[in-house]
This record gives structure tokens, C-alpha cells and sequence, in this order.
């Protein structure tokens, strides 16, 4: 298989936004254990803002691979790799303080096995391609754990598999109200997966600019954000549920008057560089 090299110049490396998108997920997402030491939920809301970091990076790491004009398959191979990040997560979780750590380093081996795959058997050959899938395995798990984080209070495995339900003023505990058995899983699966996909497929063109791109990233995450909180309503305080929610309508304000602004000036740039000629006499 031969692949088309299409790639897009400019802005600020791609390594330096990988360490960048990395290090503040892993950070935000360890944020959400002041929750423990608190005995509160009121920090959940940095599970959300750090799979915002993550999905920012994602959207970039999807631009990389599209840079070898693999098409309709960017979509595939990051859902793929995506996918596996779940399981990365949800093995993560039975380690407690150490689980995003641990999630990471076991969607880094998974990754890379179907990068291997990819490209030795499937034979590829995309330079790029065994890269990119461990950094979307990665970003997938973070993703997931950063939504379970803000939708549960915590990213280990007994709050994501077990909550309460009050019947007759009696607390009672149930599978089915927590974030694995009630199947928000598959919501935060989704959310994340269509937040990471769009940025690039939306901003691609003669007149791609990173800048732009990016807050679109960051406005689809706090977008899915808001859903996330609105959903964590079910499984922790309102309190925090609803200070989930501001945080996220302010993020995603801000971003969408930035992006707005950033389109406008892209598509008066594009005018002004007069792209269709003009024909004398009309």
C-alpha cells in the first residue's frame, strides 16, 4: 500500500503539544483525588478539564496521521486505537492512586501492538502510523478515565462499578447506578470519540490554520463536558454536579467566541488573498 504525503506546515510541533496534552491530562485527572482527601465530590470537574487536555492533543494526532492522506481509514485507525484505550482504563482502575499511570503505560503496549499489526501485517506502511495509534490508545484511556473521574468522583474501579439508590429513605447499593453498570461508558466513549475526530474535518482546507483548529478541539471538549456533567447529576452531589456544569459553560463560551473569532479572520485572510480571479468587464 502507497500513501499520499499531504503534510501540514506550520505551528507549534507535534511532539510539543503530545508532552503538553500528557502531562496536563495526567495532572488534572490526579487533581480529582483532593475528592478523597477532602471527603468531598466538589473536585470532579478536573476529570473533565483534564480530558479536554487529552482530546486537544487527540485532535492533533489525528491531523498527524492525516498528513499521509490515509482517507476515510484516520477515522478507523483512531477509533480503533481509541477502543482499545477502554480496556487499558478499565484494567487501570483495580490499581487505585496509581491508575492513570498505569493506564497509560498499558494503552502505550496496546497501541503499539496494532501499530505493529497495521503496518507488518496489514502492510501499511505509514511512518507515523505505530505512533500515532499508541498515542490514541493513550488518549482514549485518559479521555474515558478523566469523564469516569468527573461523572463518579473518582477514577478507581469500585466507585465506577458501584453506586446508591434510596428507596423509602434507605440507601441501598446497586450495580446499575455507577458509571460501568448504569452504561455511561459507552456515552463518555462516544463523546470523546466525536470530540477528537471533528476539529481536524471541520478546519480542513487551503486555509488550515493550527491555531483555530485547536480551540475547536477545546470547544468540542468542554461541549461533551457539559453533557458529562449534566449526567453526573445521577452519581454524586448536585453541588458538585452543578459546578461541573459552570465550569464547563465557561469553558465552552470562551472557546466558541475564540473559534468564531479565529474563523473570521481565517476566511477574511482567504478573501483578501483573492483565491477566484476576477474577469475583467463583470
Amino acid at each position: 500500500m502507497t500513501v499520499k504525503v499531504e503534510v501540514i506546515e506550520g505551528g507549534v510541533p507535534h511532539n510539543t503539544i503530545l508532552a503538553a496534552g500528557l502531562v496536563a491530562s495526567l495532572v488534572l485527572i490526579y487533581l480529582t483525588y483532593a475528592n478523597v482527601l477532602t471527603g468531598t465530590q466538589l473536585f470532579s470537574f478536573f476529570g473533565g478539564l483534564g480530558a479536554v487536555a487529552a482530546i486537544v492533543w487527540g485532535s492533533h494526532a489525528i491531523k498527524h496521521l492525516c498528513s499521509y492522506g490515509i482517507g476515510t481509514g484516520v477515522p478507523s485507525a483512531g477509533m480503533m486505537a481509541f477502543g482499545s484505550g477502554v480496556i487499558a482504563m478499565l484494567f487501570a482502575t483495580k490499581y487505585g492512586v496509581a491508575a492513570p499511570i498505569v493506564a497509560v503505560v498499558l494503552a502505550a503496549i496496546i497501541g503499539a501492538i496494532l501499530g505493529f499489526l497495521s503496518n507488518n501485517v496489514l502492510n501499511m506502511r505509514i511512518p507515523v502510523m505505530i505512533q500515532s495509534l499508541i498515542e490514541m490508545a493513550i488518549i482514549g484511556a485518559l479521555v474515558l478515565m478523566g469523564f469516569a473521574a468527573m461523572m463518579s468522583g473518582s477514577f478507581e474501579f469500585s466507585p465506577l462499578t458501584s453506586g446508591t439508590v434510596t428507596i423509602l429513605g434507605l440507601s441501598l447499593p446497586s450495580y446499575q447506578a455507577s458509571f460501568i453498570g448504569g452504561g455511561l461508558i459507552a456515552v463518555a466513549f462516544m463523546l470523546g470519540g466525536i470530540a477528537i475526530q471533528h476539529p481536524f474535518n471541520a478546519c480542513l482546507g487551503p486555509n488550515w490554520t493550527q491555531d483555530r483548529m485547536l480551540t475547536l478541539a477545546q470547544e468540542c471538549g468542554f461541549l461533551s463536558m457539559i453533557a458529562v456533567a449534566v449526567m453526573s447529576m445521577a452519581l454524586v452531589s448536585m453541588t458538585a454536579a452543578l459546578v461541573s456544569v459552570i465550569v464547563a459553560l465557561v469553558g465552552w463560551y470562551y472557546t466558541y467566541t475564540k473559534y468564531i473569532e479565529l474563523s473570521k479572520r481565517d476566511a477574511a485572510a482567504w478573501l483578501d488573498a483573492k483565491p477566484i480571479p476576477e474577469l475583467e468587464g463583470h
